[in-house]
Protein backbone atom coordinates (compact mmCIF):
# COMPACT_ATOMS: atom_id res chain seq x y z
CA UNK A 1 0.00 0.00 0.00
CA UNK A 2 1.22 3.50 -0.85
CA UNK A 3 0.65 6.31 1.62
CA UNK A 4 0.73 10.08 1.28
CA UNK A 5 2.68 12.12 3.80
CA UNK A 6 1.37 15.59 4.73
CA UNK A 7 4.04 17.71 6.39
CA UNK A 8 2.37 19.72 9.18
CA UNK A 9 3.49 22.62 11.39
CA UNK A 10 1.09 23.98 14.01
CA UNK A 11 1.79 26.73 16.52
CA UNK A 12 0.93 25.43 19.98
CA UNK A 13 -0.85 27.45 22.64
CA UNK A 14 2.53 28.07 24.33
CA UNK A 15 3.99 29.49 21.11
CA UNK A 16 6.20 26.51 20.23
CA UNK A 17 5.73 24.98 16.79
CA UNK A 18 4.62 21.35 16.59
CA UNK A 19 5.90 19.41 13.60
CA UNK A 20 4.12 16.18 12.70
CA UNK A 21 3.22 14.22 9.60
CA UNK A 22 -0.32 13.13 8.79
CA UNK A 23 -0.02 9.84 6.92
CA UNK A 24 -3.00 8.63 4.89
CA UNK A 25 -3.67 6.17 2.05
CA UNK A 26 -2.27 7.65 -1.17
CA UNK A 27 -5.67 7.57 -2.85
CA UNK A 28 -7.14 9.88 -0.19
CA UNK A 29 -6.87 13.37 -1.67
CA UNK A 30 -9.69 15.20 0.12
CA UNK A 31 -7.84 17.91 2.03
CA UNK A 32 -10.84 18.53 4.34
CA UNK A 33 -10.69 14.95 5.60
CA UNK A 34 -6.91 15.02 6.02
CA UNK A 35 -7.01 18.29 7.96
CA UNK A 36 -9.82 16.88 10.12
CA UNK A 37 -7.48 14.00 11.03
CA UNK A 38 -4.88 16.56 12.07
CA UNK A 39 -7.43 18.45 14.19
CA UNK A 40 -8.46 15.18 15.83
CA UNK A 41 -4.81 14.61 16.74
CA UNK A 42 -4.46 18.15 18.11
CA UNK A 43 -7.30 17.42 20.56
CA UNK A 44 -5.26 14.56 22.02
CA UNK A 45 -2.42 17.03 22.69
CA UNK A 46 -4.65 19.69 24.34
CA UNK A 47 -4.19 21.92 21.28
CA UNK A 48 -7.81 21.99 20.13
CA UNK A 49 -8.66 25.20 18.32
CA UNK A 50 -5.15 25.89 17.06
CA UNK A 51 -5.13 26.83 13.38
CA UNK A 52 -4.75 23.90 11.01
CA UNK A 53 -5.39 24.82 7.39
CA UNK A 54 -3.69 24.27 4.07
CA UNK A 55 -1.15 26.86 5.26
CA UNK A 56 0.00 24.59 8.12
CA UNK A 57 -0.27 21.21 6.37
CA UNK A 58 0.90 20.42 2.86
CA UNK A 59 1.22 17.27 0.79
CA UNK A 60 4.88 16.25 0.78
CA UNK A 61 5.35 12.85 -0.92
CA UNK A 62 4.18 9.23 -1.20
CA UNK A 63 5.98 6.17 0.08
CA UNK A 64 5.34 2.54 0.93
CA UNK A 65 3.44 1.97 4.14
CA UNK A 66 5.51 1.01 7.18
CA UNK A 67 4.29 -1.86 9.35
CA UNK A 68 4.15 0.47 12.39
CA UNK A 69 1.59 2.68 10.61
CA UNK A 70 -0.63 0.00 9.15
CA UNK A 71 -2.89 -0.79 12.13
CA UNK A 72 -3.76 2.87 12.76
CA UNK A 73 -4.38 3.56 9.08
CA UNK A 74 -6.68 0.56 8.78
CA UNK A 75 -8.51 1.42 12.04
CA UNK A 76 -8.66 5.24 11.98
CA UNK A 77 -7.80 6.10 8.38
CA UNK A 78 -4.55 7.86 9.29
CA UNK A 79 -1.33 7.71 11.29
CA UNK A 80 0.48 10.62 12.96
CA UNK A 81 4.26 10.63 12.96
CA UNK A 82 5.43 13.02 15.67
CA UNK A 83 8.54 15.00 14.77
CA UNK A 84 9.07 18.00 17.09
CA UNK A 85 7.35 19.61 20.11
CA UNK A 86 4.50 17.08 20.17
CA UNK A 87 4.87 16.23 23.87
Amino acid sequence: MEVAVWDTYVTRKDGKVMHFDIIVPADLTDEKIILAYGREYLKTKDQEGQPLTSEESKYCHTEKIKSTWEADIREKGYFISEMENCD
